[in-house]
């Protein structure tokens, strides 16, 4: 195993030091308001970009945002297999980008959540991206990216091309972030067709199909998507009988995340599983303290709802 590798795992594990866990998210959750949860996260890892008077959809993205910057740090140690792989978990990022663009392009300059995520060494195709001058522009530079053409250049459409995408290369990773890929395609697919009733691009189908399956790519029900999805996917929409009760699955798909990146954490010898175990546990925390700030938006919820080992 090369230097790169063992330099980058150690940094991997040390990088988990950042997370608030689950006791501080719930300290969040259980503030009596917005400004007093940002300014707990002040003494936190997530301070980088927080305003303690903004909104609660400003507040998230900084969240967000001190995500990828500690994404960027821990690639920053890695060998070029690591990058790739950090890479992957860094894809909603760039998605985002596009489609606040595909905004601003299609309603003018003040459309769009604000600044892009700053991607670094991260990107794949976003500093093109960033430069195209209409959609139709757009659509042909992620065509000619590994992104693909997403069959069509409405912000929906890129956005689904896109994510369908990542979760397809993801499959070149460990077998554990092909499975943590395959189970969010299949989520995004139950939410998109079968709950929200859109249809898929050609592109897009042709690209689901090839991780979940011809059947559950055409599948016309709800019922018939679930029965025909492989194990690898299938997991993901286990005992949930109703597209509407998807927020249920999603839910535990992060669970998933999170007990899954702590056994590959457990790997001795170093390499991608690891790595992939430490960026995971990093995505968890962030979704987990967005939650959290969610709740003290509301006035405050009940810190039981983070008592899992953090």
């Amino acid at each position: 195993m090369s230097a790169g590798w063992v330099a980058g795992v150690t940094r991997a594990r040390a990088m988990l030091n950042r997370r608030v866990g689950a006791a501080g998210a719930g300290q969040v959750a259980a503030a009596h308001s917005l400004g007093d949860a940002l300014r707990y996260l002040t003494g936190t890892a997530y301070r980088r970009e927080l305003d303690v008077e903004a909104p609660l959809a400003r507040a998230q993205r900084a969240v967000a945002a001190a995500l990828l910057w500690h994404l960027r740090v821990l690639a920053g140690w890695q060998p070029r297999g690591g990058v790739e792989l950090v890479r992957l978990f860094a894809a909603e990022f760039e998605i985002a980008n596009t489609e606040d663009q595909l905004r601003r392009l299609a309603e003018g300059e003040g459309a769009g959540a604000g600044r892009p995520y700053r991607l670094g060494a991260l990107s794949t195709a976003w500093p093109r991206l960033s430069r195209a001058r209409s959609p139709a522009e757009l659509r042909a530079v992620l065509a000619a990216s590994p992104w693909g053409d997403p069959g069509g250049g409405s912000p929906a459409a890129v956005g689904l091309g896109m994510r369908v995408s990542a979760a397809v290369r993801s499959v070149l990773g460990p077998a554990e972030v092909a499975r943590w890929a395959a189970g969010r395609l299949a989520l995004l697919i139950a939410r998109e067709v079968h709950l929200l009733g859109r249809r898929l691009t050609e592109p897009a189908a042709r690209s689901t199909a090839r991780l979940l399956g011809t059947g559950a790519a055409e599948a016309a029900s709800y019922g018939d998507f679930r029965r025909l999805l492989p194990a690898t996917a299938g997991w993901a929409l286990d005992g949930v009988d109703d597209p509407a009760e998807l927020w249920r699955a999603e839910g535990r798909w992060w669970e998933r995340l999170e007990s899954d990146g702590r056994e590959l954490l457990r790997t001795s010898r170093p390499g991608a599983a690891p790595v992939a175990g430490a960026a995971a546990l990093l995505c968890v925390d962030a979704w987990r303290v967005r939650g959290a700030l969610e709740l003290a938006a509301r006035g405050g919820g009940s810190r039981e709802v983070f008592d899992v080992p953090g």
